[in-house]
């Protein structure tokens, strides 16, 4: 019995430990700058089990976390990026150990590039989980977290999977490259002279 307990001690220590910071260090986004961040939360789905919550609970975390997220970026050239919050779970208060489930998110992310006037995503579904800590790997969410912050957790935890998204699209397939300037037309006027 000794063994087990330690052994969750263990794994809760180190679910702690990869937890979700606000403040984590800039990711390589080029050019990027978000002209808009859009949230939509109203046609979100509660699913069965869920801890009771109105979809407009979401909407003002999930800003705040994209934009401490995205916000903070100052490239050369406006995007556009827009979240729809589709479904969620909010763990309820489970059988410590034995069910302890975790709360989750279903989120639909669009990017627009507003000089190019295209979607570089459209669409693009991310299936989201909160972070395990010490006290809800062994209690669950539902027991040692209120509804809110459960809320705040993956409404952050959103706002990270995206900003580490795009950062791969950057580096994969040369999203927010910084484009070259429209070479100047020459002046009639001064080759007259």
């Amino acid at each position: 019995m000794a063994r087990l307990l330690s052994l969750f001690m263990a794994l809760a220590l180190l679910g702690a430990c990869g937890a979700t910071q606000v403040d984590e260090a800039p990711e390589d986004l080029g050019a990027f700058k978000a002209r808009v961040l859009h949230v939509f939360t109203d046609k979100a789905l509660q699913w069965p089990l869920s801890r009771d919550a109105d979809a407009s609970e979401w909407t003002e975390p999930m800003k705040r976390a994209l934009n401490a997220r995205l916000g903070r970026y100052q490239g050369s050239q406006e995007f556009d990026v827009a979240v729809t919050l589709e479904g969620f779970m909010l763990a309820p208060g489970g059988v410590p150990i034995l069910f302890s489930p975790k709360s989750v998110a279903v989120v639909n992310v669009f990017v627009y590039d507003v000089s190019g006037a295209v979607f570089l995503a459209e669409k693009i579904q991310m299936e989201i989980f909160e972070d395990t800590t010490g006290e809800s790997a062994l209690l669950g969410s539902g027991h040692s977290r209120s509804k809110q912050e459960q809320i705040d957790g993956l409404a952050l935890n959103i706002a990270d999977k995206i900003e580490e998204f795009i950062a791969k699209k950057h580096a994969d397939e040369g999203w927010f490259a910084p484009k070259l300037a429209e070479p100047q037309a020459a002046d009639p006027a001064s080759d007259a002279g």
